[in-house]
């Protein structure tokens, strides 16, 4: 009888060199949280043996990219590595014109600071923690405008990226379209879970824009991985290449930010993009204030080099096949172990539903930040939290409680093995099974911005 079971993925490459890791023990772990004030980002990398803290700048450059890197050309005006990410970004991207960053936030914060007056309003598909602020520090006010399911982890809609048109229309009719520089889209929304846009959702906010003549600016980070779910999910789209879905998705945009580190495949760079001819113009002129000269940005020519392959790379069929594939087998042998998980998978990590694994901690308790520093004691994975403690704070200094209280387990790209993959699914369980004993935190030092970088934390 032939069997139906679908094959297993593989990654499309092989190992050329390894880094070796440093083992700890449960005792050696909790000292070292502990000194980090419960919170995973002040743990030193030397004490993580899996690191799934982010998939921004952490993943495995190729051959390709590492030779790229000795062609660099560090001139420090006209830089031939800045022609060749330019005409890559235009070729596979479409883009008219490139401003070169250190990294996505300072793309962020050039863009707010041209588009954003006082006063103005900023509808989007959820809010990210950077994005915001800088919105926020222009002027700007920040309004989700992601449709109801992105706010259940248990709803199973395949696009919870997509915007909610009435959501976007009762805003434009309530400040006017003049108060709005820009909607803001990302596509694979982190803060829902790694969900992806429609391209249909995409085109009905296109048109509707287009008749308010109103922006849309395009956080395009994990553009690639959204293009696969939309191959693998939306009608039409099933023989058509994650290039081609790439290219179209960004023709509905008007401009665009993008951090490298994550699809881009590389550990450093970013860029803004615009077809707009006065806002290339005075971001050509703001570069220079903020990051350096316009064909630099901030980045090195090898790190120019090296973006320009990583985009390439990045469309292929075959690695964002294994890249997704690699996150839907973690993600599978979490719900196994009955761990409760954002849902449908998303692109870039696995979402736990902290609220639903800690039910007995109230949001005030922390509980993903909770639930990160008990993952780590048990395996030294070091994952991170995505609720109470990453929304921060409101302009009144109350807390915001966003409904989506997570842990994310972020993987890098090229990276890790499917072992690796086990013993985090494992360890989960391991934590999940003695989850009735894990007392909360309480905040004991709190920076003025982007808290959940630098807070620190005690056991109640």
């Amino acid at each position: 009888m032939k069997s139906t079971k679908s094959k297993s993925w593989a990654e499309p490459y092989r190992m050329k060199m390894v880094e070796l890791l440093k083992m700890t023990t449960r005792q050696d772990r909790i000292k070292a949280i502990k000194n980090a004030g419960y919170n995973t980002f002040l743990l030193n990398s030397d004490d993580v043996y899996i690191d799934l803290l982010t998939d921004s700048g952490t993943n495995a450059m190729s051959d390709r990219q590492w030779s790229a890197f000795m062609l660099g050309d560090e001139a420090y005006a006209g830089s031939k590595s800045f022609y060749k990410m330019e005409a890559a970004i235009q070729k596979f991207y479409g883009y008219k014109y490139v401003i070169p960053t250190h990294q996505g936030r300072g793309a962020e914060n050039i863009l707010s600071k041209i588009l954003i007056k006082k006063g103005d309003v900023v509808p989007g598909n959820m809010y990210f923690t950077t994005t915001r602020l800088h919105q926020e520090l222009a002027g700007g006010m920040f309004t989700d405008i992601i449709i109801d399911e992105a706010h259940d982890p248990l709803n199973e809609f395949p696009f919870k990226g997509n915007v909610d048109l009435n959501k976007l229309d009762k805003i434009v009719k309530k400040y006017g379209a003049k108060k709005i520089p820009y909607v803001s889209i990302a596509t694979n929304v982190n803060m829902a879970g790694g969900q992806p846009i429609s391209m249909k959702n995409l085109k009905e906010l296109y048109k509707y824009t287009r008749k308010h003549k109103i922006r849309i600016i395009h956080d395009m980070t994990r553009v690639a991985e959204n293009a696969y779910f939309i191959q693998q999910r939306e009608k039409g789209y099933e023989k058509a290449t994650i290039r081609e879905i790439v290219k179209e998705i960004c023709s509905y945009t008007d401009g665009a930010t993008m951090s490298a580190k994550k699809d881009a495949l590389v550990n450093i760079g970013g860029f803004m993009a615009t077809n707009e001819w006065d806002v290339y113009e005075e971001a050509r002129n703001m570069v220079v204030v903020y990051e350096g000269l316009h064909t630099y940005g901030g980045l090195a020519g090898r790190d120019m080099e090296a973006i320009a392959v990583g985009i390439e790379e990045s469309l292929d069929d075959n690695h964002q096949h294994a890249r997704v594939g690699q996150v839907e087998y973690l993600g599978n042998k979490m719900i196994d172990y009955g761990i409760p998980i954002v849902k449908p998978i998303g692109g870039h990590g696995i979402f736990v539903d902290a609220k639903a694994f800690l039910p007995h901690l109230t949001q005030d308790q922390f509980p993903a930040q909770t639930l990160a520093a008990e993952i780590y004691i048990d395996s030294g994975v070091r994952t991170m939290e995505r609720g109470i403690v990453s929304a921060g704070r409101k302009a009144n200094g109350e807390n915001y409680y966003p409904k989506l209280e997570l842990v994310r387990f972020t993987i890098p790209r090229r990276v890790y093995t499917q072992a690796h993959m086990d013993v985090i699914a494992e360890s989960a369980a391991a934590v999940f099974d003695r989850r009735k004993s894990i007392k909360g935190l309480q905040m004991i030092y709190e920076p003025k911005y982007l808290r959940f970088f630098q807070a620190k934390f005690k056991k109640l």
